[in-house]
C-alpha cells in the first residue's frame, strides 16, 4: 500500500500525543494488516481479532438501530482496547494502559481515525481502475397495456350522528349502544 509510510507516521504521532498508549494498528475490515506499531502484540492475529469484533459491533449496532459503526470501546483490568472507524474500508485499534484519560484517547483516536481513512481511501482510490462507462443498453421493447380505471368511493360519514339501521358501519364513528 502506497500509504503505508503516512499511516505509520500517523500512528507514531498518535502515541506521542497519548503517552500511555501501548499500541496502534490499521487493519483492513477484512482482517489485513495495513501499519502497526505495536510492539509485544502479535499485529496478525490483533487484526484478525479487530475483524471479527467489528463484524460483532456493526451487527449491534445495526440491530439496535443505532446508525453506522463509530467505536468501540473494551476495558480490561490491565487497560483499555478501543477500535474506531477510519474511513469505508478499514479501522485504527489502540491499546493503553489503565490510567489513559479516555477522553484524551477518544479525541485524539478519533482525529488520528478520520486521517487514516482519508490516506486509505485514497489510496483505494489509485488502486481502483479507471471507471469503464457500461456498454450501451438496447432500448427497452415498448409495452401497451389497458389503461387502469377506478371506480369512484363511496363517501365515509363524517359525523358523530348515531347510524341508523340501514348504514353500514365505517369504523370511525365511536359505538354507541341503544337500550330498548
Amino acid at each position: 500500500m502506497a500509504a503505508q509510510p503516512e499511516i505509520l507516521a500517523e500512528l507514531r504521532r498518535l502515541r506521542a500525543r497519548v503517552p500511555q498508549l501501548t499500541g496502534a494498528l490499521v487493519a483492513g475490515v477484512d482482517g489485513l494488516v495495513l501499519a502497526h506499531d505495536t510492539p509485544g502484540v502479535e499485529a496478525e492475529g490483533m487484526a484478525a481479532l479487530t475483524a471479527t469484533s467489528l463484524a460483532v459491533a456493526v451487527r449491534l449496532a445495526d440491530t439496535t438501530g443505532r446508525g453506522a459503526f463509530r467505536e468501540l470501546l473494551v476495558r480490561g483490568v490491565h487497560g483499555y482496547v478501543a477500535t474506531y472507524a477510519a474511513g469505508e474500508s478499514a479501522v485504527l485499534t489502540v491499546l493503553a494502559q489503565d490510567r489513559v484519560n479516555v477522553g484524551r484517547l477518544h479525541l485524539e483516536s478519533r482525529r488520528c481515525g478520520t486521517r487514516v481513512g482519508e490516506l486509505v481511501d485514497a489510496a483505494e482510490r489509485a488502486r481502483a481502475p479507471a471507471a469503464v462507462p457500461p456498454p450501451a443498453a438496447a432500448p427497452a421493447p415498448t409495452r401497451t397495456t389497458a389503461a387502469r380505471t377506478r371506480s369512484a368511493r363511496t363517501p365515509r360519514l363524517t359525523t358523530t350522528e348515531p347510524r341508523t339501521a340501514t348504514e353500514p358501519p365505517t369504523g370511525t364513528e365511536p359505538r354507541t349502544t341503544t337500550e330498548s
